[in-house]
This record gives structure tokens, sequence and C-alpha cells, in this order.
């Protein structure tokens, strides 16, 4: 069953960390996902998701210094010591809030980028892979589009797959997010369909705009169609910025939690008849 993930980062931010879990249940969601969640202990936020009936979809690692303009480490030639810092901290995080995925981030490596930034990044996540070796973490690594982060390393979904290909899907799964799919030209509907098995968590947005779904031009019904038609059950996390206030940006949520129910059960249907 899909799990419904509010990127708690993006949404409810006007509330405290703890009190957007709350609101999120309250909403429908059923599940959260931040990036960063270091102020709250693991073991209260594990006792936080139990008492809201969550689970916690997804976490990064080696974000970087925000006050610098860092949107990751894992690309950066002269950062590894702190990428496995960082990384050893969400991994033990993510074991104990029973987090499928840790998404190390890959930065933007500037005049450094090419055949270095490639190989510190292929290292930095090889040391990742070996980590979650013997536990239920996986990797995510997510293609950010030029449009959002000028420069990023991992910028495209072709990049993504490459990478993916080097480590094995049961290693490390991609990151798909509509918003910089869109951006990047990507036709969301036949990607699905050719790639679906390389996906472990999505990201809805729409484009332009980057707020929620309807106020831009994704068809998010033929998405989800092509995800029901696929088999996908992993997490849908909510990633954009509310142009209402957040109570108002998710009206749409009932409709895609029996939207998304009705197809799935369809496509169990349908099997058992084939």
């Amino acid at each position: 069953m899909n799990r419904l993930s509010a990127h708690i980062g993006y949404l409810f931010s006007e509330l405290p960390l703890l009190e957007r879990l709350e609101a999120a249940a309250s909403a429908g969601f059923t599940a959260i996902e931040h990036p960063s969640p270091w102020g709250v202990p693991a073991t209260e936020m594990r006792s936080r998701l139990v008492a809201n009936g969550f689970s916690f979809s997804q976490l990064c690692a080696a974000v970087g210094d925000a006050s610098k303009g860092e949107k990751g480490l894992a690309a950066l030639a002269d950062r590894e010591a702190d990428f496995r810092e960082s990384f050893n901290r969400a991994l033990d995080y993510a074991v104990a809030v029973d987090c499928p995925f840790v998404h190390p981030m890959a930065g933007v490596p500037g005049n450094a980028a090419g055949a270095a930034a490639a190989e510190t990044y292929h290292r930095n996540l090889g040391y990742a892979v070996e980590r979650t070796a013997g536990t239920n973490v996986k990797i995510l690594i997510e293609a950010i589009s030029e449009v959002a982060v000028p420069g990023y390393f991992m910028s495209t979904l072709e990049h993504a797959s490459r990478v993916q290909d080097i480590f094995g899907p049961g290693n490390l799964a991609l990151l798909l997010d509509t918003f910089h799919a869109q951006a990047n030209g990507i036709d969301l509907v036949p990607w699905i369909g050719a790639n679906s098995h390389r996906v472990g968590h999505i990201h809805i947005a729409d484009h332009p705009g980057r707020h929620e779904p309807g106020t831009g031009s994704i068809d998010f019904d033929a998405l989800l169609n092509a995800l029901a038609e696929q088999g996908y059950e992993g997490a849908i996390g909510f990633e954009y910025i509310p142009s209402r206030t957040t109570i108002e940006s998710v009206a749409f949520l009932p409709l895609w939690t029996q939207l998304i129910g009705a197809k799935l059960q369809q496509r169990r249907q349908d099997r058992r008849l084939a």
C-alpha cells in the first residue's frame, strides 16, 4: 500500500517540528519525512511516529552548511570526512526510527565539477552502500534540476540511472521528483513505464511554481495510472511550496487517497484474472 508522506520541511512549516506530525495526521497523511530531523532525539521521534500511526519515509545525509548555501557534500572532493560523519549520523537515526531510505545529497562542486567530482561521488556512495549492508536502509539519490539548484552535480534522471546501474537497484534507489523531472522535459508517464523498477520514493509538486497538485501543468491522474499499472506501492511524498496555507493546499488529499486505493485494487484484480 502506498504511504502518503508529508514533507514537514515544506508543509506545516508554521508549526514547531513535532507539532507538524499531529497536523499531518489530521490532514490525512500516513507518513512523514524531513531532511534533517536532528533537533528531535530519535527515541522521541519514534514515539511520536507510533502515536500517530506514521512511518518515516526518507531523510537526508551530508546536506552541508545551509548558511553557506551548500546543497550537499557527496560530490565535493575536499569534504569526504564531513560526508562520512554526516552519513553515519543519518544512518543511525534512520535505523532508530525505522526509516527505509537515506538520501546523501550530491551538492554543487562548482569549478571542481567533472571527473574529480564523479570519482568523489562514487567513492562516497560506495562508502554509504557498505555502511547500510546488514540494515533495512537503502541509499536514495535524486536528480535535482538546474532550474532549482544551478550547478547541482546530480541534475538529470539519466545521470541518476547511470549511477544506480553502478551500484545496483538492490542497494540504491531513485527518488523521482515530478517538479524536477518536468523542469528537465521528462514525459513522466512513459518514463515510469520504462523505469518504475528504479524508483524507491516519489516527490510530488506541480510545475511550474512547485506548488500543490492542480496549480500547474502536470497530469497527475495519468501519473497515478502509470504508477498503478507498474504496481508501485512505495511512499508518495509531497514536497511542494504551498500556494495557500498548508491546510488549504492539501484539499486534494482525500481524493488522492481514494484514487490510489481504487487504482491499486483494480491492478491487483487484473493480475488475479490474468
